[in-house]
């Protein structure tokens, strides 16, 4: 149908000539003058239409057609207003190239985002706790990236690095909630051989067991082109898995090697968490609070130290530096890890449930355990010797718990 409504474009003028030509011959030859010549002329053409009548309105319905055709099409690419400066005849891109498919990928192009920075680090620092310094610098880095129109690299490859149990896994979950997008979340110790686990990651080659499927990661970026890519604890990972994540990361497409196509990494965010060198990180992280390139060179120089790869840390955009749990984050960080883990019985917490006396024993057992304390192994430690009361106050229908403390343990007290 299109090349029938570009031809018809084409021969428009000639179709209205036509037209012209035939309309002044019939009025002519009706009401013309009556000279001798003349009168003998137009009688002749007169007769001639006369007798070829179904072939002169065959020729006026055509050019009709092909008048009216013309008139709709370029009514048609007015109206879109994508291309300025058209002729009477063909668009030049209809006829030195393809203009759909010039259109389409210019639709295609990535356009430019903007988001709330403000809102964005609040709805974070919300869940994220103890963390407000990284919320913050996190959100702004993420806005300046997604108004970059043009990019050719993801949106940002971050790396989270700290203590465990300070947040980094959890910033990322929050964030792709956050962002509307995907999350793909790769347990990189699982990766620790470098051939097997980079097959499992982008695919094996032709002939080899797996060929006809394709990796975890590069399934999951075609996919949803957008995800925010978790690589959580990439030190654990070989580091030839590191080394094929350098053209993902500097050149914005990640190879499937199951049939060798480019799968675009553009629009999606990387962040990797690590536990590397949590003291050093650490120290660095007070040292230069208020020097932020210096702390990025320092905490380059000591994940090198560390056993990543230069060529890897180079293509990092930022390095944020999670920080220990203290004083009141812990008794926050505790209620929530409870408060997660008591809805997973199907029960709530009741306004003011959670005794002051659990949370403060929680911190001093936090102290005891020293930097290897996580908040994760004291909400642990708590549903072990709650969980009986919580499936009791499940059985009986209750639907709110209070908890409180009875000498060395923790009670669940039900409520209706």
């Amino acid at each position: 149908m299109r090349w029938l409504l570009t031809t018809a474009n084409k021969w428009m003028p000639v179709a209205f000539l036509l037209m012209a030509g035939i309309a002044i011959a019939q009025f002519w030859s009706q009401h013309g003058p009556n000279g001798s010549d003349m009168g003998t002329y137009f009688h002749n053409v007169a007769v001639f239409l006369h007798a070829y009548g179904w072939i002169t309105l065959g020729l006026a319905i055509l050019a009709w057609a092909i008048a009216f055709l013309g008139y709709f099409y370029e009514r048609e690419r007015s109206s879109g207003g994508k291309l300025e400066g058209r002729g009477w005849m063909m668009d030049i891109l209809d006829r030195l190239s393809n203009r759909r498919i010039l259109e389409e990928k210019l639709a295609s192009e990535p356009s430019a985002i903007f988001i709330d920075a403000e809102q964005l680090a609040q709805e974070l620092k919300s869940k994220v706790i103890g963390q407000d310094t990284v919320c913050d610098d996190m959100a702004a880095q993420i806005r300046r990236r997604l108004a970059l129109k043009q990019r050719g690299k993801p949106v940002g490859v971050f790396m989270l690095a700290g203590p465990p149990g300070t947040g980094k896994t959890y910033l990322a979950k929050c964030l792709s909630v956050q962002l509307q997008r995907k999350l793909l979340h790769f347990d990189m110790t699982q990766f620790s051989s470098g051939g097997h686990g980079a097959s499992q990651l982008f695919g094996s080659s032709k002939g080899y067991v797996g060929s006809d499927t394709y990796g975890k990661l590069t399934a999951g970026l075609r996919d949803a082109p957008e995800a925010v890519v978790l690589l959580d604890e990439i030190e654990k990972a070989h580091p030839d898995i590191h080394k094929n994540f350098l053209t993902a990361w500097n050149d914005g497409f990640v190879t499937e090697a199951s049939d060798g196509k480019q799968i675009s990494t553009t629009n999606a965010i990387f962040i990797m968490t690590t536990n590397a060198a949590t003291d050093a990180m650490q120290a660095l992280s007070v040292t230069y609070a208020n020097n932020p390139d210096e702390l990025r060179r320092s905490s380059t120089n000591v994940l090198k130290e560390a056993g990543f790869a230069t060529e890897v840390l180079n293509r990092i955009d930022r390095i944020f530096n999670f920080k220990a749990l203290s004083g009141l984050d812990i008794a926050r960080v505790t209620a929530l890890e409870i408060e997660a883990m008591i809805k997973n019985y199907e029960l709530d917490v009741s306004t003011g449930g959670i005794d002051p006396d659990v949370l403060i024993d929680m911190m001093r057992r936090h102290d005891r355990l020293g930097k290897g304390a996580s908040s994760r192994d004291l909400a642990r430690s708590i549903e072990e010797s709650i969980s009986d009361s919580l499936i009791d106050a499940k059985q009986k229908g209750y639907t709110k718990v209070s908890l409180y403390t009875d000498g060395d343990t923790v009670i669940a007290k039900p409520e209706k």
